[in-house]
């Protein structure tokens, strides 16, 4: 197993929204590093297996106008942001005059990506239960299957994960080299979110490309909290099927 630690960056969104963590070099413990085609197709074993063009927290890359290299960037006026921008920025109250003028809450961007999955990714909680209440989608995914449950559950957003659970997201969907919203939140170490995502029957049999299942994904990052929520969950499923 060895460390990937290069992160290309796709073709993102034109515009501004703070995300300081974008640059940052990801160190992945995944092996792989075959190019992403254009069209991927799910491997037919859910296995998660990422390559050097992709990480478990891609999402908040993409997820930002400020890919490597730019220098400068414009911030538009209220008045010319995309309902994107201002579900990513927290503006409920224009979101609410967009969605009254007829805007339809899950129309997606340039690269695929619906208001929802903007507010998720940006821990943005009244924008989500906003977007929840007027005809947002738990159900959408981008072109390469990531969800905004997969996208919240990237960046620990326990809030967000709860809501989307509550609303019916599909909590063991999978993206298009098999991750899936438990394998990110292993990887990331946000044992909430694990908590959550177990106790909606996340699956525990789903695998990392080496074989790994979530709780040894777990004990391979070394993340102790996590290994213990597993375990836990693991246990009381063990107590209620003797009982």
């Amino acid at each position: 197993m060895r460390l990937v630690h290069s992160l290309q960056v796709s073709h993102l969104p034109d515009q501004d929204v703070s995300d300081r963590s974008a640059d940052r070099e990801v160190a992945t413990l995944f092996p792989g590093e075959s190019s992403r085609g254009p069209s991927p197709t799910p491997l037919p074993k859910r296995t998660f297996t990422p390559s050097k063009n992709f990480s478990p927290i891609k999402p908040p890359n993409m997820l930002t106008n400020r890919p490597r290299g730019n220098v400068k960037s414009t911030t538009p006026s209220i008045e010319n942001m995309t309902i994107h921008q201002l579900a990513a920025q927290g503006e409920v109250a224009l979101l609410s005059i967009r969605h009254d003028e007829g805007y339809d809450m899950n129309e997606v961007d340039e690269n695929g990506l619906t208001s929802l999955m903007w507010a998720s990714s940006h821990g943005q909680v009244g924008v989500t239960v906003f977007l929840l209440e007027n005809g947002g989608s738990v159900h959408g995914a981008t072109r390469e299957g990531e969800t905004a449950l997969s996208f919240a559950c990237c960046k620990g957003h326990v809030e967000i994960v709860q809501a989307l659970l509550k609303a019916g997201a599909d909590v063991n969907a999978f993206d298009w080299n098999g991750g899936t919203p438990l394998l990110y939140a292993v990887h990331a170490n946000h044992p909430k979110c694990v908590q959550l995502l177990l106790s909606h029957g996340a699956d525990l049999t789903a695998e990392t490309d080496s074989g790994q299942s979530p709780l040894g994904l777990a004990i391979t990052l070394g993340h102790r909290t996590v290994q213990q929520v597993i375990e836990n969950h693991m246990l009381k499923m063990l107590e209620g099927a003797v009982r």
